[in-house]
């Protein structure tokens, strides 16, 4: 199970870990967005820091329905307890986590300040 809270501005959050190659490893804290496809996103200051290998790029549509070209890089995180290897997106915005990342598993949220953000397995 993945604990996370809701800050004030009603945002899902949850810690997430991510290694490198090197044996570092990082907490960040991530907002749940149910309307990224993707797995992961992150900052690129927080990727050259990690070391994270480059994939390749790939075109998203954004929200706004504009297209956008996004680098990807390879990551090693510890989602519930296992490790598990993505493909996680570089973006400028606050990292996300995705529906890809939550595929498999329950999300509740109890959306008001403090509110509790649970996520678990449904396998």
């Amino acid at each position: 199970m993945i604990l996370g809270q809701v800050n004030s501005r009603i945002e899902a959050i949850i810690p997430v870990m991510i290694n490198n190659n090197e044996q570092n490893s990082v907490i960040i804290d991530a907002i749940i967005d149910t309307g990224f496809s993707g797995f992961l996103s992150l900052p690129s200051t927080a990727i050259s820091t990690l070391k994270l290998p480059f994939f390749g790029s790939r075109i998203y549509s954004l929200g706004n329905n504009q297209q956008a070209n996004f680098d990807i890089y390879l990551a090693t995180i510890i989602w519930d307890g296992q490790e598990r290897v993505i493909q996680l997106l570089s973006s400028e915005a606050h990292p996300l986590v995705g529906m890809l990342l939550l595929k498999g598993f329950r999300l509740t949220i109890d959306a008001l300040d403090g509110g509790e953000v649970r996520i678990e397995s449904k396998r």
